[in-house]
């Protein structure tokens, strides 16, 4: 295994750049044919630590019906809320040091869960290694944007392209 851990953000998009409706509805991406599960089983078998925002967190507990659904190392960002459960541990920590020390530890990669609104610090300090995006061919005109408008720019090198019947992952890896 490599001394540095990557951190990936792996999510499904609509083709205009949207992760969810306004009223944070994925309906629109499970009328999307795809393939089996597009990618993810695969995916999931690479990662066992996973960082996620408290919204995305929240979403996750609203909408299931089962049990958690992730058994993996799981921690959540939150400015409320501090301690752990039998699902996750709850961060309120700079995301810089915290993110540097989770890369520096022995393991597989590291996924961050959620939109925009965890991605964008994360993406702006250049903690992203690696973006695994499935486009939809679905445009849904307002939404939830996947990235937040600020002056930042990130350079990403194209690791490759599948697909999945409609659906096209694009795979990148940042430039640092």
């Amino acid at each position: 295994m490599s001394s540095q851990r990557k951190l990936i953000s792996f999510i499904a998009t609509s083709l205009d750049g949207y992760i969810a409706t306004k009223n944070e509805s994925l309906d629109w991406l499970f009328k999307v044919e795809g393939e089996d599960d597009n990618g993810y089983s695969e995916f999931y078998e690479t990662v066992d630590t996973i960082i996620m925002g408290r919204k995305t967190y929240d979403w996750i507990l609203n909408q299931e019906t089962e049990d958690f659904p992730y058994n993996k190392e799981c921690f959540v960002f939150s400015r409320s809320v501090n301690g752990e459960n039998k699902n996750v541990k709850f961060v309120n920590e700079d995301i810089v040091n915290f993110t540097n020390k989770l890369k520096n530890e022995e393991g597989k990669n590291i996924w961050i869960v959620g939109g925009g609104e965890l991605l964008h610090p994360f993406i702006k300090e250049k903690l992203v290694d690696e973006i695994i995006l499935t486009v939809a061919p679905t445009l849904i005109g307002t939404g939830i944007s996947l990235f937040k408008e600020d002056n930042y720019q990130l350079e990403l090198s194209l690791k490759g392209t599948r697909r999945f019947n409609q659906f096209v992952e694009l795979h990148y890896e940042v430039q640092k």
